[in-house]
């Protein structure tokens, strides 16, 4: 008895193994995508999910897209569902607006999944999972948004004077790493020179010993897997400059400067000295000139003076004075009378001016 029903209890087990395993396999997801997508950012994406059936199944259809967590720890984020006939998109608030069925009834047996406008944070790995009780399988699909490297900007570093050793530079400031840059000449013999090496990975083009055969346009270009841009550099290889005929015309510049220089100050200061001569000049000739006096003051003093002289010639003093002696002429010699000493002095008459006897008048 007890053989009996292990081998019942066996029997059970493989039954119900067989069952679950025809449940499990009767719907069937599948897709055509790669396991891993690579898109830039700012394009849109379709993610293939499709599902077959093959018995018919009673439950409701569960039909959904979430985004799994870069670790696969922690919980999924859900981005979209079909459930009881309608369509749930509002669930992830990045991808809000953007992601869609591309079949309005996707239990016809497309679940595929559209994401417009891709971004870089969009980078994940997403799960198609499609449910019709007890029915239950899905998928996953890697994405990775690339960016497209920005323009880069060319420059050129170094003398660009023939024979000496100059350097293009190419550098894009964004971009999905790898980037790879080339250069190439757009001018002459449209091949870099001999003397040239290439960095691809940092993009610089060393060229040594360089002549005027370098002179051209180069054009860079710099790439990823999902884009590229360029830009271009003009150069033009020069003959070395004269440096002794430089040095010597700015010498000689200097010198005359220095020459103009000193001309100026000897003006200068020859012109302050004669300016300071002519004003001592001046200054000794007005202290040897004694000031003019005035008319008025000359004529009160002269008078002074024949007053005093007339005051000292009174009758009273005259008697003081020596008295000359003539000898007699006769009469009748000149027929002039003599004069006698003892006479009174003849008088004045006062008027406008003052007359004396000697005929001077004073006014």
């Amino acid at each position: 008895m007890m053989v009996n029903g292990s081998k019942f209890h066996l029997l059970s087990v493989v039954g119900l193994f067989l069952s679950f395993c025809e449940l499990t396999f009767s719907l069937k997801v599948t897709s055509t995508s790669p396991g891993v997508l690579e898109k830039a950012e700012g394009d849109g994406v379709i993610m293939d999910c499709k599902f077959t059936i093959e018995s018919t199944e009673s439950g409701p259809w569960d039909i959904e897209w979430s985004l799994q967590p870069p670790d696969n720890n922690g919980p999924s984020n859900l981005i979209i569902t079909y459930s009881g006939d309608r369509v749930f998109g509002d669930y992830y608030g990045p991808l809000k607006d953007r992601v869609h069925f591309m079949e309005t009834d996707p239990t016809a047996g497309d679940a595929s999944l559209s994401i417009t406008k891709l971004k870089y944070n969009d980078t994940g790995t997403y799960q198609c999972k499609v449910k019709k009780a007890p029915g239950l399988d899905s998928l996953n699909v890697k994405l990775v948004v690339l960016v497209k490297p920005s323009k880069p900007r060319c420059s050129i570093t170094g003398t660009t004077e023939t024979g000496n050793d100059i350097a293009l530079h190419c550098m894009s400031t964004e971009g999905t790493t790898p980037l790879t840059y080339t250069w190439e000449k757009t001018t002459g013999t449209k091949t870099l020179p001999s003397r040239s090496v290439l960095d691809s990975t940092s993009g610089t083009l060393s060229m040594k010993n360089v002549s005027t055969d370098f002179s051209g346009i180069y054009r860079c270009r710099v790439s990823n897997k999902v884009g590229s841009d360029e830009c271009i550099v003009n150069f033009s290889a020069t003959e070395p400059t004269n440096n002794a005929g430089v040095i010597a015309g700015a010498v000689i510049g200097v010198l005359l400067f220095l020459l103009l220089l000193l001309i100026l100050i000897f003006c200068c200061l020859r012109r302050r000295k004669e300016k300071k001569f002519e004003r001592e000049i001046q200054h000794e000739i007005k202290e040897d000139v004694p000031a003019p006096k005035s008319r008025a003051s000359t004529a009160r003093s002269f008078l002074s003076s024949n007053r005093s002289s007339l005051g000292s010639m009174s009758p009273s003093n005259m008697d003081t004075y020596p008295k000359t002696q003539y000898s007699k002429i006769g009469n009748g010699d000149y027929g002039v009378q003599p004069t006698s000493m003892n006479s009174e002095p003849s008088k004045f008459t006062p008027g406008n001016g003052t007359q004396y006897s000697n005929g001077m008048s004073i006014v």
